[in-house]
């Protein structure tokens, strides 16, 4: 399958509305979608095929809420690379570690930026101390866990 690049598409207002009801249910069958924007079916599929072509859209996932499967802590790490040069081996390291579920490359204070889920104190304390503080490169890092998440969501298109 041959990849179209980005610029050969723009997405328009129908674009948009599919994608927002996509969003609020990813489950809702084409056909309704369909019959909500008052279009074929088919325009539908054409329009979902555009946007992964595009890029707009990357497969479908399921939301998993890990409170409701035993894993009641969510915890921020700040952390500091010894040397810049090692940030992608430390990224590759910390792919690894399953309980590491979002990392981002940072500005500022710290060197990236993770977001780790872990059954309990002692789950933490065991990732922190036994696989993140392993990884080559990592000088140290700053814990900081999350009480409750307020806000959750997508970015909002317009």
């Amino acid at each position: 399958m041959i990849k179209k690049e980005a610029q050969n598409f723009e997405i328009d207002n129908l674009d948009i509305d599919i994608l927002k009801q996509l969003m609020v249910d990813g489950t809702k069958p084409y056909s309704e979608i369909a019959k909500d924007l008052i279009v074929s079916g088919g325009t539908i599929h054409v329009r979902m095929k555009k946007m992964q072509e595009m890029g707009i859209i990357e497969g479908t996932h399921l939301v998993i809420h890990p409170q409701k499967v035993g894993y009641d802590i969510c915890a921020f790490l700040g952390i500091f690379l010894e040397k810049g040069i090692q940030y992608k081996d430390a990224v590759a390291q910390l792919s690894k570690i399953k309980e590491v579920v979002e990392l981002h490359y940072t500005t500022g204070t710290y060197s990236m930026f993770a977001k780790i889920i872990c059954r309990d104190t002692n789950h933490l304390r065991h990732v922190l101390n036994e696989e993140i503080q392993a990884v080559e490169g990592i000088q140290r890092t700053e814990t900081l866990i999350s009480l409750e998440e307020s806000i959750k969501r997508q970015i909002e298109l317009s």
